[in-house]
């Protein structure tokens, strides 16, 4: 067993090696997982007793050793504001978690194994490792951080098919190639050949050759069509930790406008600043916008640039005089307040159009399971959530410049979500626009991920992703993926870019995480088959 443990820790290295932002590493990820299946296979073909709990362990210990080391930075960000152990224990929820679904995954894939071939039981293994990650993104305990498919975010010129099939594709790409290197590679230490082995090389070979050549064939001559819009990025850098301990409001926007200015044009028509870039003490009342003065500084601003828009992060609320929604709480005089993470669009019109944040995180912006974990709202707000969660919105909604010009508003954590922006998109964004504050983190890998995830949804999309984020690292990402422009950490300073708008709809646009659904259909007939006993011949 202690050999099956240390091939086992062997995969969560290869694994984490692989990740971003290690660069030019990702190719490793497609032989990661051949130590976990060696001791897996081995577990299966031993004597012991116990085996499904046996590999269940195995591979919860892969998962747990990668998300730790890749994703470290989440408690570094709550130590910063909460005591160590109790950091320690709410970021055992994303280290966790994720391995824990991993290890459920490999648990039926051994019950698969018992009643049905090999070949059909990875068929099964790899529907079911499709099925945790569309888990992972749908329940109130989202953290698609760690989808397979974002492994090739620093090699994005591999993966230009993502415009197709999501990252999604990419975790099945990966699977295929270590399932086939797993296969050779057991043949060799068992001296067996119940395949060819020039047949399984000759596999190997086209599973990673034919998906490369056609990446790299569209991402040379792929070109954007003409449509330029002239664009400014901010970062005011801003530390999130002392916010209002040291800069008030109204100095914020004074920043933020003065940088700006540093780098506008004349024909500029997009100002984007930062998530939360514009508050107020207690937030902004977003039926009463027009009477702050810090919209009227901003309307002065934007006098200067005839079709200027400043897109901005706002902390907002919405006063109501019934509960009409599940996270609106009593404010006193028969009053109820929805607090929001918001983003708001300005121009020279009278409209002010806002989008709330709708992909919270767990444990800060929501209370996950509101209703069953209702009891523990007083410990939510004492660690500063709000007691009901923020309020969020549905679905995603496009901004819409005077001009016609569609920008997606993508608050920070959403930019994960490959289906939720390509949502914005298939609405008419035209760009997308990431506001986010990374500042939490600290100068971790959590920032750098971050950014190389945004360019995924450039390429799935075929739009341009603008990244203002406070602290960095803020740029702009074209068409194929390509960071243009980028920011260093901890900089206040501004950039501009003339990018390229874009209407056309990819595959993945229009249809989303398809395979996904496809590999949950397969986990479900896989679940079928465990449970009917197979028919003796």
């Amino acid at each position: 067993m202690k050999n099956r443990i240390l091939l086992a820790l062997l995969s969560a290295f290869l694994l984490w090696f692989a990740w971003p932002p290690i660069p030019y590493t990702s190719p490793i990820l497609w032989i990661a997982f051949v130590p976990l299946l060696i001791a897996i296979e081995q577990t299966i073909r031993s004597t012991d007793n116990k085996k499904g709990k046996k590999i269940f362990w195995l591979a919860f210990l892969t998962g747990f050793v990668w998300n730790t080391a890749s994703i470290y930075w989440v408690y570094n960000a709550m130590n910063a504001f909460l005591p160590s152990y109790v950091s320690l224990l709410i970021s055992l929820i994303p280290f966790a978690l994720a391995p824990l679904l991993m290890a459920i995954a490999f648990r039926l894939y051994y019950q698969l194994r018992k009643r049905r071939s090999i070949g059909l039981s990875f068929v099964g293994l790899v529907s079911l490792w499709l099925s945790y990650e569309f888990l992972h993104q749908s329940w109130d305990l989202a953290f698609p951080w760690m989808t397979l498919g974002n492994g090739f975010a620093n090699l994005h010129q591999l993966v230009q098919w993502y415009s197709f099939t999501g990252v999604h594709g990419g975790s099945i790409w990966i699977w295929l190639v270590n399932i086939f290197v797993f296969l050779l590679v057991w043949q060799r230490l068992n001296k067996i050949q119940a395949i060819s082995t020039l047949k399984l090389g000759l596999y190997i070979g086209l599973i990673i050759l034919i998906p490369s050549g056609i990446s790299l064939a569209i991402y040379t001559t792929y070109e954007e069509h003409s449509n330029p819009s002239q664009i400014v990025v901010v970062q005011p850098n801003i530390d999130p930790y002392q916010k209002f301990g040291t800069i008030t409001p109204e100095q914020q926007l004074s920043t933020l406008i003065n940088l700006s200015e540093k780098v506008a044009k004349p024909n500029t028509e997009f100002f984007i600043w930062p998530e939360t870039a514009i508050s107020a003490q207690g937030g902004i009342n977003e039926d009463e916008f027009r009477a702050y003065s810090s919209y009227e500084r901003i309307i002065d601003f934007l006098d200067k640039y005839k079709n200027g828009n400043v897109l901005s992060g706002i902390e907002s609320y919405k006063l109501y005089n019934s509960p009409k929604t599940p996270t609106a709480r009593a404010w006193g005089n028969n009053t109820y307040l929805d607090a929001f993470n918001a983003a708001v669009l300005i121009d020279q019109s009278s409209k002010v159009q806002f989008y709330h944040k709708s992909k919270l995180v767990p444990g800060v912006e929501q209370l996950p399971f509101g209703e069953a974990l209702d009891f523990l709202k007083p410990l939510f707000a004492h660690f500063g959530g709000t007691t009901g969660g923020y309020g969020r919105q549905g679905e995603p909604s496009v901004f819409y410049a005077a001009s016609g010009i569609g920008a997606a508003p993508v608050i920070c954590y959403e930019s994960i979500w490959g289906n939720y922006v390509a949502d914005y998109v298939k609405q008419g964004a035209q760009f997308i626009a990431v506001i986010t504050n990374d500042g939490w983190w600290g100068n971790t890998s959590g920032k750098d991920q971050h950014l190389l995830y945004a360019k995924l949804r450039a390429i799935e999309n075929r739009r341009w992703v603008v990244r203002s984020a406070n602290t960095g690292i803020s740029g702009f990402i074209n068409q194929r993926g390509d960071i243009i422009q980028k920011t260093s950490w901890w900089e206040p300073t501004a950039l501009t870019q003339e990018i390229n708008l874009n209407e056309d709809l990819t595959f993945y646009s229009k249809n989303g995480d398809l395979l996904a659904y496809i590999g949950l259909a397969f986990s479900l007939f896989s679940i079928v088959l465990i449970a009917t006993p197979r028919r003796k011949s």
